[in-house]
């Protein structure tokens, strides 16, 4: 279309383009057409791409998505082409599937491999630089998870298709909090660790005034105040009696021999 024919706020030639109106029923046609292809393109590249997309499936179905683009929208492209681009996908999504089941070093490279960004309640700040993620975005997961401080935390992974994996520590530990910095109120309700100290950068734990000028981890020389870890002996709970009540401690009889 030459620009002299282009008139602003020309309505036909806004909703049909320069296609006539009776390829608007062919598109009906092609549209049922390329669904059919893309349903059976992702039946046949298994059952993940229903749940989770990596790396691979994610160009697959971008190449997808360019293929049939055109076939959809301009009256002039067949619809054999989008469906052999369709097959030719499948095939090597398919077979990079297979021979990375097949192959650990191959999976590897076209899938990428599981990182460890918290062990031990320590954070891996070489490893949370490497996925480009921040300390708030580990934060706000574990936050996610109901966890308040590091020491609730044995390992937090970051699989290879980019979702979480946390395992939480079976015996709480003291540790660094992660909650917001700006929420003060909330950091003065969680208990204190005593004796012990955590690394501002990692939140390595030691005891107090054992305090390296740098942390032995992450080199950090600021140090916290440690969180939660197991109740005092003073704060915590009596044991209960068989009949379900706490047992509390009664008090001496008095002696019943008068005077004499």
């Amino acid at each position: 279309m030459k620009p002299e024919e282009i008139r602003v706020f020309d309505l036909e030639r806004m909703l049909r383009g320069q296609t006539p109106w009776v390829f608007a029923l062919e598109v009906l046609l092609r549209v049922v057409v390329i669904y059919v292809i893309l349903v059976v393109s992702m039946r046949l590249m298994g059952r993940r791409m229903a749940k989770q997309v990596s790396r691979n499936e994610l160009a697959a179905l971008v190449s997808l998505a360019a293929a049939i683009g055109p076939a959809m929208q301009t009256p002039d492209r067949g619809l054999l082409p989008t469906a052999l681009v369709a097959l030719l996908v499948v095939g090597m999504q398919r077979a990079l599937a297979t021979l990375a089941a097949r192959n650990r070093r191959v999976e590897k490279v076209t899938q990428g491999d599981v990182t460890t960004l918290i062990a031990d309640g320590c954070l891996d700040n070489r490893a949370i630089s490497s996925a480009l993620l921040s300390r708030d975005r580990v934060f706000a997961q574990l936050r996610s998870q109901g966890l308040e401080h590091l020491g609730q935390v044995d390992r937090l992974h970051l699989e290879a298709n980019g979702a979480f994996s946390l395992v939480k520590a079976k015996d709480e530990r003291p540790g660094l909090s992660i909650l917001p910095a700006w929420d003060e109120e909330a950091h003065r309700a969680q208990p204190e660790a005593h004796g012990v100290r955590a690394c501002s950068g990692c939140g390595l734990v030691v005891r107090r005034g054992e305090e390296p000028p740098a942390c032995d981890r992450c080199g950090s020389s600021e140090w916290a105040r440690a969180v939660g870890g197991p109740p005092r002996r003073e704060e915590q709970q009596p044991r209960s009696r068989g009949d379900g009540r706490q047992g509390t401690r009664q008090p001496h009889a008095a002696s019943s021999t008068a005077p004499g």
